[in-house]
């Protein structure tokens, strides 16, 4: 484990986000983070999770879900681990702010990661500009056309390319999320905390 703990995450959250592509992940990393402790008295969070958005407010998730954010573009703050979800994302694609937050966020993180149509953010921002990516099945082809310097895969439910992550749809990003946990603290806490979520993975992203 490369990061000192605890491990920050920030996990953007904007109007009309799939709910389960943030709060999948938000799930995935304070699991990990109370089972760490569980395991190792005294050590502190494993994990820091936080959800940003652009003015620290309410958003309106999709399907009408209210979620309050922790803080705002404007509260300068490193992370380790920046994940971007999907969802509909017409608008904080079209807004600078938030692609600007993007860029900013990603250069200074260990990781940055899509969940589904998260991808799409990604990509405007700058920070995913080639090599092999995913998304929602549903969306590989207007991946593709909107940036064809991206080898856009259809299938594994995550692509791991070091610093860049993207995964599928909507449940894919709990798939991946845990992968991360395997990555950054260990295959065996990826297990236990599936095991405590009571749900079936293993570290293949070809599912």
């Amino acid at each position: 484990m490369s990061a000192p703990l605890p491990i920050q995450v920030a996990i953007l959250v904007f109007d009309a986000v799939e709910v389960l592509d943030f709060a999948g992940p938000y799930e995935v990393f304070t699991t990990a983070s109370r089972v760490f402790s569980r395991r190792n008295p005294g050590t502190g969070a494993l994990f820091e999770v936080t959800c940003v958005s652009r003015d620290g407010g309410q958003i309106q998730a999709r399907a009408g879900l209210r979620v309050q954010a922790d803080r705002s573009f404007a509260d300068e703050a490193a992370c380790d681990l920046l994940l971007v979800p999907g969802g509909v994302v017409t608008a904080p694609q079209a807004c600078p702010a938030t692609l600007d937050w993007i860029s900013r966020t990603a250069a200074g993180a260990q990781i940055s990661a899509s969940v589904c149509t998260g991808a799409f953010l990604l990509a405007a921002s700058g920070v995913l500009n080639q090599g092999r990516v995913t998304t929602h099945w549903e969306d590989v082809a207007d991946l593709r056309q909107a940036f064809p310097k991206l080898e856009v895969c259809e299938g594994p439910r995550w692509i791991d390319n070091g610093a860049l992550v993207t995964s599928a749809g909507i449940s894919a990003g709990i798939d991946m999320c845990l992968h991360l946990v395997a990555r950054l603290a260990g295959p065996e806490l990826a297990r236990l905390t599936a095991r405590q979520m009571d749900y079936p993975w293993s570290d293949d992203a070809t599912g």
